[in-house]
């Protein structure tokens, strides 16, 4: 400083003009939602992963709960530190009713046990890598989630709403980014929507959303214009029917005093039985025959299950047969090596579906292909 002077850069430290993190979080705030607006996202999201867990829940065979919402606001930088391991990211996009998208973020060990699940297994089998086949399977497994809760979404709105197939995909928050939609989907700060969720004994977890501010705020407006659109419905037949008591109180005098004097002449005391002596019809009565009931057989929530995961992928695995070696024997492999298996020649060989045994075969030549001809089914 010069003559008490002050030059250009101090001017600019004392506005907080150099300064790109604090224009960035006044920015933020500026497009924060009011309490209106945060109230309903959180009761939406509240109903809606409610159906979810229901569906969640017939999918696994299994316990889920997922508790009541939390809504705050968070950026890039927060998520990083809130998942210091990599994270399953599920995009989902509303094709009808409504014009928008949010994130599912899952933890990489949650993902494993619902897979396992999902797959007839008990939840324990989540070592490894996370593979194509994981992310396969919790998408259809979002989809069925997230469509019965675009259902739920529905009947709240009043009108169709609709999403297009979600896809997963493992992500960093340390790294850089490489799926461009989910980078600029959080490109600035957004709406955080966090359940804790349970599944059984297995996951005691938390699952999170994440809107943009704008698609938070349309269904806000969706969400108050259906409920004006409700009430006012049920406001309006009011009148009507307050319009025939008024009628009525005015000629009931008048008709019940000449009734009343005509009674004693006109009325036979056998005739005032009368409506008690109607014929009795003839009614076969008999106990109730009830279905023997066996809790072990659910034959139709197992048909729904099935249902639900007929486009899940599965890996198939031919076994031609095994053998035991030495380190010493496998160290002298060579080529030409013949290796002896402990199946005899011509024997059906084993088909194995996740590493499960599922049925025999035999081995063909389809083309320039090897094929297998299924023999003999597991029971």
């Amino acid at each position: 400083m010069d003559g008490g002077m002050l030059s250009q850069e101090e001017i600019n430290a004392l506005m907080g003009g150099g300064d790109d993190s604090a224009s960035t979080s006044a920015k933020g705030s500026s497009e924060r939602l009011t309490d209106a607006e945060r109230d309903a996202v959180g009761e939406i999201a509240n109903i809606n992963m409610g159906t979810a867990a229901t569906t969640l829940s017939t999918l696994l065979n299994n316990k889920v709960v997922i508790t009541t919402p939390r809504v705050s606001y968070v950026s890039i930088n927060e998520l990083s530190q809130q998942y210091d391991r990599p994270c399953v990211f599920i995009h989902i996009s509303y094709i009808e009713g409504i014009d928008g998208n949010n994130i599912l973020i899952l933890k990489e060990a949650d993902v494993k046990i619902i897979t396992d699940l999902m797959m007839g297994g008990d939840g324990s089998n989540t070592d490894g890598e996370l593979s194509e086949l994981h992310l396969s399977a919790i998408s259809e497994a979002m989809n069925q989630m997230m469509g019965s809760a675009a259902t739920s979404l529905s009947s709240m709105l009043e009108k169709k709403v609709d999403i297009s197939p979600p896809s997963a995909s493992l992500v960093d928050l340390n790294d850089t980014i490489e799926d461009t939609e989910i980078a600029n989907f959080l490109d600035d700060e957004v709406v955080q929507v966090a359940f804790d969720m349970k599944i059984g004994d297995l996951v005691d977890s938390q699952i999170m959303q994440l809107y943009p501010f704008d698609f938070a705020r349309e269904l806000y407006e969706r969400f108050m214009g259906s409920s004006s659109n409700g009430a006012a419905a049920a406001i309006a037949p009011e009148p009507a029917p307050a319009a025939q008591p008024q009628a009525a109180p005015e000629m009931q005098p008048q008709m019940q005093q000449p009734q009343m004097m005509q009674q004693p002449q006109m009325m036979d005391p056998n005739m005032m039985q009368q409506p008690y002596m109607m014929p009795m019809q003839n009614v076969n009565v008999q106990p109730a025959q009830f279905q023997s009931f066996n809790p072990g057989i659910m034959p139709l929530l197992q048909q729904e299950n099935i249902d639900l995961i007929m486009d899940v992928p599965l890996e198939v695995t031919v076994e031609l047969g095994r053998s035991n070696k030495s380190i010493k024997e496998i160290l002298d492999f060579a080529p030409g090596t013949i290796i002896e298996l402990n199946k005899l020649a011509g024997e059906p060989v084993d088909v194995l579906v996740n590493g499960k045994f599922v049925a025999k075969g035999e081995v063909v030549v389809i083309e320039e292909n090897f094929g297998i001809r299924l023999v003999e089914i597991a029971k």
